[in-house]
C-alpha cells in the first residue's frame, strides 16, 4: 500500500450532520485505557501503539465516534510521523454510516487548523474512498514508504 496526500486547502468546511445518533471527539486521559483495548481488539497491535501515543498528547491526536458510552471508531493524526493521518478504523457493525468519512475530514481539518497545506495518509487501504472523500492523490513509488524496516512478530511478518 503507498501513501496518498491531501490538499488541505482545497476542504470542503466540514459540518457535522445533526441527525447523527453518535458523536465525534477527542479522548480525555482517563478514557485511554479503554481506546486502546478497543484498538487492539477491533484491529492490530501496531495500530493500538500508534493510538496510545496519540492519547498521550495533550490534546489527544486521536479521535473517536462514540454512542451511548460505546466506542464505534477511532483516527489518529500527528503520531508515527508529523502530518501523517492514521491509523483509522470503524468496527464492522458500525461501517456504512458515514462514521469514518466524519473521522477522517475532522482529522484533516484538525490538521489544518495546525497550519498544514497537505496531509500524508500513510499506507493508504482504500485508495478509492480517499480519493472521493477528500481528493487524496497516490504519491508514486511509495510502497511501505514510511514503514519500510518497521520491526514486526514472526506471526505478521508471515502472515
Amino acid at each position: 500500500m503507498g501513501d496518498m496526500l491531501v490538499p488541505l486547502y482545497k476542504l470542503a468546511p466540514y459540518e457535522p450532520d445533526s441527525s447523527n445518533t453518535w458523536i465525534i471527539r477527542r479522548p480525555i486521559p482517563p478514557e485511554k485505557h479503554l481506546v486502546i483495548q478497543w484498538v487492539r481488539e477491533h484491529f492490530s497491535e501496531h495500530w493500538a501503539s500508534e493510538c496510545e501515543v496519540a492519547c498521550t498528547q495533550t490534546p489527544a491526536s486521536c479521535l473517536i465516534a462514540i454512542q451511548d458510552g460505546e466506542i464505534l471508531g477511532f483516527a489518529c493524526f500527528d503520531v508515527t510521523y508529523l502530518n501523517f493521518f492514521g491509523p483509522t478504523g470503524v468496527s464492522e457493525k458500525a461501517r456504512g454510516k458515514g462514521i469514518g468519512s466524519a473521522l477522517l475530514l475532522e482529522s484533516l481539518h484538525a490538521l489544518q487548523r495546525k497550519g498544514y497545506a497537505y496531509a500524508i495518509i500513510g499506507g493508504a487501504g482504500p485508495v478509492a474512498f480517499y480519493k472521493k472523500a477528500v481528493g487524496a492523490i497516490e504519491i508514486p513509488d511509495s510502497d511501505d514508504g514510511a514503514y519500510k524496516g518497521m520491526l514486526q512478530t514472526k506471526e505478521e511478518d508471515n502472515g
